[in-house]
């Protein structure tokens, strides 16, 4: 059996035929958890924007949620690390989906090694910006201000400020390739043997003298994922 990871498809965020695109690139994926997988951990940005009012969530998604459902209905474990794009999930994965959630970041134990798993938003200690928008966004009290708004409009509104936020990151994201290395070594140095990171969307594998570091690069351009099996752990590609 095999365990598959991916992380960064920020579904609803691109033209129609990119969208398209990555929801059949999700499928073929989901494909291969289904011929062999026990196990699939999505880290992170799955979509763009995600908000839970008490009775409503967003109806553009209801393909994937789909594909998803069909894994859990077969009997495969599905957890999801929340990103910086959708820490806003409330309990409709966990009640209605059956979806482990993961608010920041999770350990766990897989073919004999010990694995780390976290987004990365906010890992590099110069990104103080996503700090600060982490402790806001996540206010209680903010996201009950949040949801006093209407639902049409709100989402609208959430969907522009997160397309800022996404264009802003990119353009420095590069700049903290070594501060991500150096939690990863880190981590790996303490008692993992496998640290696996999302957000950057730049696929990256490294034996270190520690341990495996791996980013798992992101679903919208490279279409790059982790397979784990008892024998081999490999960063590959959808083509």
């Amino acid at each position: 059996m095999a365990l598959y990871i991916f992380s960064d498809a920020h579904l609803g965020a691109h033209s129609e035929a990119k969208e398209s695109e990555k929801l059949s690139k999700i499928g073929q994926l989901c494909q291969l958890v289904k011929e062999d997988g026990d196990r699939l951990v999505i880290l992170g940005d799955l979509f763009d924007f995600w908000f839970e009012y008490k009775h409503t969530a967003p109806k553009e998604h209801y393909q994937v949620l789909f594909l998803l459902s069909e894994l859990v209905q077969q009997g495969i474990q599905v957890d999801y690390v929340s990103g910086n794009h959708d820490f806003w999930l409330g309990d409709f994965f966990e009640t209605q989906m059956k979806i482990t959630i993961h608010r920041d970041d999770f350990e766990t134990n897989y073919g004999g090694k010990r694995f780390h798993f976290i987004h990365g938003d906010g890992l590099s200690p110069a990104d103080r910006g996503h700090k600060i928008l982490k402790r806001i966004f996540r206010s209680k009290f903010n996201i009950w201000l949040y949801r006093k708004l209407p639902p049409d409009f709100a989402y609208v509104l959430a969907k522009k400020v997160s397309g800022s936020s996404r264009e802003h990151s990119s353009k420095r994201e590069n700049k903290f390739l070594s501060d991500y290395r150096n939690y990863a070594v880190n981590k790996l140095k303490d008692r993992f043997d496998v640290v696996v990171i999302g957000h950057l969307h730049i696929p990256s594998y490294e034996e270190t003298e520690h341990g495996l570091y791996i980013n798992s690069g992101d679903f919208i351009e490279h279409f790059s994922y982790v397979k784990v099996t008892d024998d081999k752990i490999s960063l590959e590609y959808l083509s």
